[in-house]
């Protein structure tokens, strides 16, 4: 590879490396170039798979000031470049590795910060942005009904109140 390629192949991974909101490091040996194809596939559009050099890759690491890469930058090398949904992106990831053993996730970097493969498969069991955004305005919609019963029920219960004084006020005056 010709000095130029390389810059260019740095400025790209380090733009990529920038651009993202998360990177995971894999090894891939022992993949066929279909289930390559394949895991491309399964990341969708929000993240994009590359293989690597891991000199080329260290260096655009540290363009982009990410240095917790470096440990993982060794053998057959392929990253995950992510820039939607990281748990998405790690989801996919952990269940194509399950399915295909020769895909080993090293680690990687989730805004700024280095991850351990322990922790990516931590965050691929978290459940996505929008769901639990969704179980965010469920329970903010619970506490708001529980509130306005609370305030209706305390105007009724003095109603309520009212009428049982009024009432026995009545009975006490027939009495009389």
């Amino acid at each position: 590879m010709a000095t130029s390629e390389k810059n260019a192949a740095v400025a790209e991974i380090a733009g990529k490396l920038r651009d993202s909101n998360a990177a995971v490091v894999t090894s891939y040996t022992g993949l066929t170039v279909a289930q390559l194809k394949e895991l491309r596939r399964s990341l969708g559009e929000n993240a994009q798979y590359r293989v690597v050099k891991n000199t080329l890759t260290k260096i655009a690491a540290q363009e982009a000031g990410i240095s917790v890469l470096d440990e993982h930058l060794s053998g057959s090398t392929a990253v995950a470049f992510v820039t939607g949904d990281p748990v998405e992106a790690a989801k996919g990831l952990r269940d194509f590795a399950k399915e295909n053993p020769a895909l080993v996730i090293k680690g990687g970097v989730l805004d700024g910060k280095g991850l351990s493969a322990d922790e990516i498969k931590k965050l691929a069991d978290l459940e996505s942005r929008e769901v639990l955004l969704a179980k965010l305005a469920g329970a903010m919609k619970g506490k708001q009904s529980q509130a306005a019963a609370l305030f209706q029920a305390l105007p009724s219960k003095f109603v309520r109140t009212a009428e049982a004084l009024r009432a026995k006020q009545a009975e006490q005056g027939g009495a009389e």
